[in-house]
């Protein structure tokens, strides 16, 4: 199957893209962009998030659980949204712990790009969601890509930081190998479980001393 997504992960990830399963997801999904509903991303922002960030770049994997469902959010990176729109409260309180821990006040832009580019793989666990409807598309496949995704990462690059917020994402970490790489753990950034353990978890500033321990260069948040 042709999938068009970023080289270095379509070799990678070739005999996923074989599978039973991804050929079901495929179809699922193709149906639901033609059959008039509203689906996020736009097609071609589904693996915005490969095509920014190629797997040798990856230095460190945040994940999310699937896209935002509102229009002019969801844009293929998780926890981002389009320069100019308003920043859900989710990204409000991760830029409030990027404030309070690396003290970097200068953040005006939801798009967070410009951290893929750096070496940051904003990975949703789902790929794509109907309007307004969250997790509409969970249980389609996209979860067994995306814990392929993971494996693809553990097997091909070392000290890599894992930043892994709520349960949902934390059980992502039974894919890495926690002796070469650097697992973050800590309540989700949402405003129902921030104060139990996001805000001051320093993740921000210990992934980028992990990276520089490991001769890799920090990442500019």
């Amino acid at each position: 199957m042709d999938v068009k997504i970023e080289q270095s992960w379509k070799d990678v990830l070739a005999s996923e893209f074989e599978k039973d399963y991804f050929k079901k997801l495929t179809e699922f999904v193709r149906g639901e962009y033609l059959s008039g509903k509203t689906i996020y991303p736009e097609a071609k922002n589904i693996f915005n998030a490969f095509n920014l960030c190629p797997l040798s770049n990856v230095k460190v994997v945040i994940i999310g659980q699937d896209p935002y469902h509102e229009p002019h959010q969801a844009h293929g990176l998780c926890f981002s949204v389009e320069s100019g729109v308003d920043f859900p409260p989710s990204l409000v309180n991760i830029y409030k712990e990027i404030e309070s821990d690396i003290e970097h006040k200068s953040i005006t832009n939801g798009d967070l790009s410009a951290w893929a580019r750096q070496g940051v793989l904003l990975l949703n666990s789902t790929l794509t969601v109907q309007a307004h409807i969250a997790a509409s598309h969970s249980g389609k496949g996209w979860e067994t890509f995306t814990d392929a995704v993971i494996r693809a990462v553990n097997e091909n690059q070392k000290n890599v930081v894992y930043m892994l917020w709520g349960s949902f994402a934390q059980k992502k970490a039974d894919f890495v190998d926690n002796q070469n790489n650097l697992i973050l753990k800590s309540a989700h950034p949402s405003p129902l479980s921030a104060y139990r353990g996001f805000f001051g978890n320093h993740h921000f500033s210990r992934a980028n001393e992990y990276l520089i321990q490991n001769g890799k260069t920090p990442i500019d948040w």
